[in-house]
């Protein structure tokens, strides 16, 4: 490939997101491609302060401001790492992104879905990542992964997580092209499968 590409992993807390990031950045590397890592919230430098404020604040946040600190952040990771490496013509393979808002504070938070998306839309410039993973898990299972050790937002509560989950699945079917849901209750060896699988598949159409 000529050009960079831009990776994201999505779905609830728990779902296994983080094994197969590792995994499929190995994968990557041993084909010999540039592989650059960052999440969403909290990538590098003010992205970490902006993360500490969200998962860590003891007082309460309004939806509204929690929302547009997680848009303060996408925009400085993608201007500052998304983008410029995507130049370069590596993989950037981000730990959530847009969806998560969509996902999170509109779904979950019950804040206007449009809205977000079109807030989302300024914070990018309009740049879409070309392959979207979501792992989709059932709420019990995701709240017994997590534990009891949980932050701001994985304690959330039940009905706010199956708001998020089905929203997942909602983004979803509006993108199908984009968008590929796996059922995070198989195998980490059958996902991972399935991760390269679909990867092939959208290399084979780019080049």
């Amino acid at each position: 490939m000529k050009n960079g590409l831009f990776i994201t992993f999505e779905g609830a807390d728990g779902c296994g997101k983080t094994t197969q990031i590792k995994l499929l950045t190995e994968y990557l590397q041993n084909k010999g491609y540039e592989v650059v890592l960052t999440r969403e919230p909290g990538s590098v430098g003010l992205g970490q302060k902006i993360r500490e404020l969200l998962l860590n604040y003891d007082d309460e946040i309004s939806p509204v401001c929690e929302s547009f600190l997680f848009l303060a952040d996408r925009a400085q990771n993608v201007d500052i790492i998304v983008k410029r490496n995507i130049d370069k013509g590596r993989i950037v393979i981000s730990d959530r992104h847009t969806d998560s808002s969509l996902a999170y504070q509109g779904y979950g938070r019950e804040l206007d879905v449009d809205r977000i998306d079109f807030l989302n839309n300024i914070a990018t410039g309009g740049l879409k990542p070309d392959i979207t993973f979501v792992f989709d898990i059932d709420v019990e299972t995701s709240m017994e992964r997590v534990g009891k050790n949980k932050d701001r937002m994985e304690s959330a509560g039940r009905e706010f997580f199956e708001r998020v989950r089905q929203g997942y699945l909602k983004i979803a079917q509006k993108e199908p092209d984009r968008i590929k849901v796996i059922k995070a209750a198989d195998s980490i060896e059958n996902i991972h499968s399935q991760v390269v699988k679909l990867f092939v598949e959208l290399e084979e159409k780019l080049s």
